[in-house]
């Protein structure tokens, strides 16, 4: 999933000051999960943004609404009336729910509520994890199911950098070596051979160093008359 951490309320108030009625809008997909920007993260945001206007005498009408996805834009109509009839929005969908969003309403002013973090994993309770960087050219097949461009801190494909002490990361004690990470899988798998082929240079043309990248699907398009 996407992994985003809300944003501190002064931050959005400030943002926020100059509108009169504002549109707390939510998400009901991966902001959800990671407990950022789903339904109960809306009402604890909206009800923080009341109190907050309100302790400087400011006066502003805070409404609230989540929607399945905001980065759908059949989703987006469930809340078309919604943000017509306000000012502003608070977005707290990842980067792409809030541009989505703001591409949809031109003329209408969208806010980050929430910073985006990385595509993750909830390792444990009220613990997320990194475990991918959308690469654009998936490669985990070779390295055991570890992502190194992930997992190692340097990004190394080609072994370890040596700089790793009992399975952890020079960078920081914290973070666990990457390479004994694939080292581990393959011995459990009885593929270690792997490591003993060189690895391909990396495909950058497929990873956002290209600009924006787009995905389409031929089989799914719906067939129209474009002239």
């Amino acid at each position: 999933m996407i992994v985003a951490h809300r944003k501190h309320i002064q931050e959005m108030k400030s943002q926020l000051a100059e509108h009169e009625r504002i549109l707390v809008l939510g998400c009901g997909t991966c902001v959800t999960v990671c407990l950022a920007g789903g339904e109960r993260e809306v009402g604890m945001i909206g009800s923080a943004l009341r109190i907050a206007f309100r302790k400087d005498g400011e006066e502003h009408e805070v409404c609230e609404l989540t929607i399945e996805r905001q980065c759908e834009n059949r989703f987006i109509e469930d809340a078309l009336k919604h943000i017509q009839e306000t000012d502003a929005v608070l977005s707290l969908a990842c980067g792409a729910g809030v541009q989505t969003v703001a591409e949809r309403f031109p003329t209408k002013p969208v806010y980050a509520g929430v910073d985006t973090k990385f595509i993750g994993v909830l390792q444990e309770q009220g613990v997320w994890a990194e475990k991918c960087i959308a690469c654009g050219k998936c490669i985990v097949d070779s390295y055991g199911a570890v992502c190194p461009l992930t997992r190692c801190s340097k990004g190394q494909l080609s072994g370890p950098c040596g700089g790793a002490r009992n399975g952890k990361c020079e960078v920081s004690p914290d973070i666990d070596c990457g390479w004994q990470l694939i080292y581990d899988r393959l011995k459990a798998l009885g593929e270690l051979d792997r490591l003993a082929q060189p690895a391909p240079l990396t495909d950058w043309s497929k990873s956002h160093a290209g600009g924006c990248r787009t995905l389409v699907r031929t089989d799914q398009r719906i067939a129209t008359d474009r002239k």
